[in-house]
């Protein structure tokens, strides 16, 4: 079986870490890089930068910044945020990234993610996808950080996106994010139970025993954090470390 993942998130907006509630009341956590080299001392299997703001403002991820942390950083790191076009994954790939987060622009026109799979292998391309919980089996997909209601339904979305070349799933509960009241073990088997790709939980990790669950209940391939990890209440190998102790395969 395949190691799980604990992957730190570097929400980042106007160049800074920041962490907010329901994608809302964002509180500065610090510098991106800083953050970004202490995670992988502590563990961390990967790391994620999604410039959160880029696709509301519509600019485009700053490719300095990628660089400067791809450039230090020895662990996978995947970035997200304002690609609208494969030129814009090219960039980002050719900055240093591993991996290129999909969001807004796939819902806006799917096809970009096929162009990215063929270009440059769907082992590169993560399709992010922002679901809000509308009744007890109705998950919707967001774009624009969380802003705008799309027609898709999860399933369907996400069926759509891998059908097209995604090579990972990205899932953020949009009602979990920033509680730390646990994931969303039913929306995420909602999509493990069916996808060959691996899919990363996001949204609400706020103890150990919510790891536990994503993995043991809810079939993910890695969990996501990001305030859990900023303020210092666990670390990715103090996660890994419980893990290991109740039989989930972590690299240690």
């Amino acid at each position: 079986m395949l190691a799980k993942r604990i992957i730190p998130c570097l929400d980042v907006h106007e160049g800074r870490v920041v962490k907010g509630i329901h994608f809302q009341g964002l509180r500065e956590m610090g510098d991106p890089l800083s953050l970004g080299l202490r995670y992988e001392e502590l563990g961390a299997d990967e790391l994620v930068y999604l410039d959160i703001s880029a696709s509301v403002e519509g600019r485009k991820t700053f490719l300095t910044a990628v660089e400067r942390i791809a450039s230090r950083l020895r662990i996978p790191f995947t970035v997200g945020g304002g690609v609208r076009e494969v030129a814009d994954i090219r960039a980002l790939l050719e900055a240093g990234a591993d991996k290129v987060s999909l969001n807004t622009a796939a819902i806006l026109r799917p096809l970009l993610i096929e162009e990215g799979a063929a270009l440059f292998g769907r082992q590169c391309i993560v399709l992010a996808i922002d679901v809000q919980k509308e009744a007890p089996a109705l998950y919707r997909v967001y774009s624009h950080g969380g802003r705008i209601a799309t027609d898709w339904e999860v399933v369907l979305w996400c069926k759509e996106g891998i059908n097209r070349g995604a090579g990972e799933i990205l899932l953020t509960a949009i009602g979990q994010d920033g509680t730390r009241s646990g994931f969303d073990v039913q929306l995420i088997r909602s999509i493990t139970s069916w996808a060959k790709v691996p899919v990363i939980a996001s949204g609400g990790a706020g103890a150990l025993h919510h790891f536990l669950e994503v993995f043991r209940e809810g079939g993910a391939d890695a969990a996501l954090a990001a305030g859990l990890f900023h303020e210092g209440v666990l670390t990715p190998y103090e996660v890994k470390l419980y893990l290991h102790q109740y039989q989930i395969p972590v690299r240690l």
